[in-house]
C-alpha cells in the first residue's frame, strides 16, 4: 500500500521532530555537543530522496530554525540550502558509501554548514569564533549512522518514494 500523501507528511513530520529537538532544553554541559538534528534529518531526504525533498525544503526549514532559535533571519536558511545543495549534488556517490563513511561525509558537509552560519553571524558583527561548532559536528557525525538506519526503516515501512 503506497500512500504518496502519507509519504510526505512522514517527512515533514520527521522535519519538525527535528526542529522540536533542536530547541529543546538540555543540561549547558551537553548543549555543546547538541547535534544538528535539522541537518540530519533534511540531508537524510535529501540523499535518500532528492526529487522529493531539496533545496527549497531545506531553506524552508533552516528559515524555521532560524524563527525558532530568534537568531538573524536567513542565516540558517543559508546553511540548509547549502548543505542541501552540496549533498544533492553527490547523493549517487553518498548513496553508495557505507554508513560510517556516509558519516563522515556529512560531519564535513555540517562543519561546512557551521562554518556558514559563523560567517554569516560575522558579516552582521554577532559572532566570535567558537569552539562549539566543531563538537557540534562531532556529535552529527556520530549520529549520523542512527539516523540513517531510522529513517531508512520508516521510509521502508511506509513505502515513501
Amino acid at each position: 500500500m503506497n500512500l504518496t500523501g502519507h509519504g510526505i507528511g512522514s517527512i515533514y513530520l520527521t522535519i519538525l521532530l527535528a526542529l522540536l529537538l533542536s530547541i529543546l532544553p538540555m543540561p549547558a554541559l551537553l548543549d555543546t555537543y547538541r547535534p544538528d538534528w535539522v541537518a540530519l534529518v533534511v540531508l537524510y531526504w535529501v540523499i535518500a530522496l532528492p526529487h522529493r525533498v531539496n533545496i527549497g525544503t531545506a531553506w524552508v526549514a533552516g528559515l524555521l530554525l532560524d524563527i525558532l532559535l530568534g537568531s538573524t533571519l536567513g542565516v540558517r536558511a543559508l546553511s540548509m540550502a547549502i548543505m542541501a545543495y552540496v549533498a544533492a549534488m553527490q547523493f549517487q556517490k553518498i548513496r553508495n558509501f557505507s554508513v560510517w563513511q556516509q558519516a563522515m561525509v556529512i560531519g564535513c558537509i555540517s562543519l561546512l554548514g557551521q562554518l556558514s552560519v559563523f560567517w554569516a553571524e560575522h558579516l552582521f558583527g554577532m559572532a566570535s569564533l567558537n569552539y562549539r561548532l566543531f563538537w557540534a559536528s562531532l556529535s552529527t557525525t556520530l549520529l549520523w549512522p542512527w539516523t540513517f538506519l531510522s529513517l531508512r526503516k520508516l521510509r521502508r515501512k511506509f513505502r515513501i518514494r
